[in-house]
């Protein structure tokens, strides 16, 4: 009984207890805290993204490519004979427009100078210039401005996969879009910060981040020449082309340029996180050729080979021969193997031969008893392309040095560069 009388007053106590937090004013409970930095504040690294991002974005361009052409639909009358063909109108096989639209990145480099990959406006471009072709646009587009400007193309290289565009009105530019510093892309170190400013999948202005994985990735380019390429995990995605990769001090690293893709869950390609830009090196290397107009390389030069200077050989780098075949044969360890020597032209003229025999070691051939190139105007030689970008820019008259090795002796051979008939083998003809 006694029990049960005080469970009873237990009961009552409570209950006016919570009736009395009810009906009682007081203030709103406050959940106890441990005191933090304030949401707002940045990392010194993230402060350090937000203020590049903010300086050099406005120099990011997103560059919209269009090619018009035109398709036959499908002939209803297809397979009747043609007299009676003959009895319908031509309206009746209407041409329907076709658009090819591209697009990828772009950033600014000089007044009026922007720069962006070549396979980003090469489609819009005639096969062996870069004069647009009927019915094409190139339009850029800067942040936060709405308008599209109408862009040509002054000069590109192929080789490096890099076009010069400007805008047709130069008065156009915004005043905020400024030239990007270039950085020395040989001082790059694997693990520093990079930053890719671009726009994937047309998403403008988008911002990853990552470091640098390698350097010297080497990649054949659309000149089929070996770029030694910048590696990095910072996200780029298809529209990303063409777009900078900077350093922590929001200098031009690289041109983001290609990846190894994945697939996304539209079953378009994707990052998986190994990019590839191609250093600023080269885009030093190839802007003055390409601010004085036209194709410009190796890629260009093959485009013409009627009428480019030549020294008339043809070649095959010593390393493609193995190892044991070169020990036998007591070839050097680098340069380039004469494989035959034109009619007439400069390497006749200055003494250069091809081989002497063929040597059967195991059951293969080699060429022997012939010149090796191993350097030319004091550049070591190691592939044909080596050589072939010596020749960017020569005219008919100009010397070029060569160190040739023949049968373990080495002399030098000074060859006057001349227009001569391009050898079978185009890939390796000089």
């Amino acid at each position: 009984m006694l029990r049960n009388r005080s469970l009873s007053v237990l009961g009552t106590l409570l209950l006016l207890l919570a009736l009395t937090a009810i009906w009682l004013p007081g203030k709103p409970a406050v959940a106890q805290t441990s005191p933090t930095r304030e949401t707002s504040a940045l990392l010194q690294d993230e402060q350090n993204t937000v203020d590049i991002v903010t300086q050099w974005g406005p120099s990011v361009v997103a560059i919209n490519v269009e090619v018009r052409g035109s398709r036959v639909v499908q002939d209803p009358l297809q397979g009747l004979p043609q007299q009676f063909r003959q009895l319908f109108p031509q309206q009746l096989f209407p041409q329907e427009p076709q658009v090819q639209q591209s697009s990828g990145s772009g950033f600014v480099v000089g007044e009026n100078e922007i720069v962006t990959n070549y396979h980003v406006v090469e489609n819009a471009l005639a096969s062996n210039g870069v004069e647009k072709v009927e019915g094409a646009t190139i339009k850029v587009v800067f942040p936060d401005v709405d308008d599209e400007y109408d862009a040509e193309v002054v000069g590109a290289d192929p080789d490096y996969d890099l076009a010069l565009l400007r805008l047709v009105d130069g008065g156009k530019m915004p005043a905020a879009a400024r030239s990007l510093e270039l950085a020395d892309s040989t001082a790059v170190r694997v693990g520093q910060k990079v930053i890719a400013i671009g726009n994937p999948f047309g998403l403008q202005s988008s911002v990853s981040q990552g470091i640098v994985s390698a350097i010297g990735r080497e990649l054949p380019s659309i000149g089929q020449i070996e770029i030694p390429m910048v590696q990095t995990d910072a996200a780029i995605n298809p529209g990303n082309s063409g777009g900078p990769l900077l350093d922590s001090a929001g200098r031009l690293v690289g041109v983001n340029t290609m990846i190894v893709p994945g697939m996304t869950s539209s079953g378009s390609a994707g990052n998986i996180g190994i990019g590839f830009a191609v250093p600023s090196a080269l885009l030093i290397e190839a802007l003055p050729l390409m601010r004085a107009g036209g194709l410009v390389g190796v890629y260009a030069q093959n485009l013409d080979i009627v009428n480019r200077p030549r020294i008339g050989i043809e070649v095959g780098a010593v390393t493609a021969i193995p190892a044991e075949a070169r020990k036998v044969l007591r070839l050097p360890d680098h340069g380039l193997m004469v494989i035959n020597v034109a009619d007439g032209g400069p390497a006749e003229a200055a003494g250069i031969e091809g081989p002497a025999f063929q040597a059967t070691i195991g059951n293969s051939s080699y060429p022997a008893g012939g010149d090796v190139i191993l350097s030319a105007n004091g550049t070591r030689i190691e592939q044909p392309s080596d050589l072939q970008k010596l020749l960017i820019g020569a005219k008919a008259g100009d010397e070029m040095t060569l160190e040739v090795w023949r049968n373990g002796e080495t002399r030098t051979v000074d060859v006057t560069l001349q227009v001569v008939a391009q050898p079978q083998e185009e890939d390796s003809g000089n």
